[in-house]
């Protein structure tokens, strides 16, 4: 079972002169707000957020729909120095989503000076900005005082020559929709690239293992932040002879961490954490696929997976 998640309708609307159409992506270091931005904008979860860096593994795409303009927003993991060939690979996902867009957004959040991750990055930007526009975003500015949201601005300025510097926050709504305005203001006109109402071309199975990998992360977030990884085994309908009861969705996923000491930790003592982590994960999962869930979650080891091509693969990377 897999396929886009839909909101409420489908099909292509009618669409207007001078509908514009087309993708922009959000980049920056780790932990600046990127996936919360852009579940803001789409209006509904689709990204995974944690206060962990790193948290995003794949560029999940967001589809916004306007009456003007239809928007294709690409969550990117942080870049970042890599220590692992998935941390590589996850960089190697960056560049190539930059080349494939017509608008980026780098984001600074408001909390933190500029530093020299956000000046890495802008040196790599400084080549695409030569036939794409990029946006310096300020993110997390409901987190700070005004004079601290104007300090970063003006330190993001001077990074580097932004087509727009825009300050925001997710958590406010502050500025969302300005942003959003400009976006679809460098998109090219085009008729929608999505039905009316796909919130994601992301396939079920993508979006539902990264909800329990979510869960999982907030828990361990000291011990283990990258070291977790999620497979959904299967998907399928549950049979159900009463035909009057809701539909319910059995989904059966594995855990998976390096070593066994880190096994212990996910399961927690009698069982407890992993026992939240599926009531947590169950509840998110039923709230973006409008079902019932019954999920069954494992913990396995594959011992070093992070640098280990074979089992990269394995675990979709």
């Amino acid at each position: 079972m897999s396929g886009p998640v839909s909101g409420l309708g489908s099909g292509f609307a009618e669409v207007p002169d001078g509908f514009r159409s087309g993708f922009a992506c959000f980049v920056g270091r780790p932990n600046a707000g990127k996936s919360t931005l852009t579940n803001a904008l789409v209006g509904q979860k689709i990204a995974i957020t944690s206060s962990r860096p790193q948290t995003t593994r794949h560029a999940i795409r967001g589809i916004v729909h306007r009456d003007d303009a239809q928007v294709v927003l690409v969550d990117t993991p942080g870049l970042h120095k890599p220590r692992t060939l998935l941390g590589s690979r996850l960089n190697d996902l960056v560049r190539t989503t930059w080349a494939e867009v017509d608008v980026i957004g780098f984001c600074v959040p408001a909390d933190q000076p500029v530093g020299r991750g956000d000046e890495f990055i802008v040196n790599e930007l400084r080549s695409v900005a030569q036939h794409t526009p990029v946006f310096g975003v300020v993110t997390k500015t409901d987190l700070v005082e005004p004079q601290v949201v104007a300090e970063r601005l003006t330190e993001v300025s001077k990074l580097m020559d932004f087509a727009e510097v825009v300050p925001t926050s997710s958590k406010s709504g502050f500025q969302v929709s300005l942003l959003s305005d400009l976006l679809v203001a460098r998109l090219p006109e085009g008729p929608p690239l999505y039905p009316d109402g796909d919130l994601t071309d992301e396939p079920e199975e993508t979006l539902v293992a990264e909800l329990i990998r979510e869960a999982a992360l907030e828990g361990v977030r000291d011990e283990l932040p990258h070291s977790i990884a999620v497979v959904i085994e299967e998907m399928n309908q549950r049979e159900n002879d009463n035909p009057k009861a809701a539909p319910m969705l059995e989904v059966h996923a594995n855990i998976y961490v390096e070593r066994s000491s880190q096994k212990g930790i996910v399961i927690g003592k009698n069982g407890a954490r992993l026992k939240h982590v599926g009531t947590e994960s169950r509840r998110q999962i039923e709230a973006l696929l409008g079902t019932k869930i019954f999920l069954d979650l494992h913990v396995k080891i594959a011992e070093n997976w992070q640098q280990d091509p074979r089992q990269l693969r394995k675990l979709g990377f």
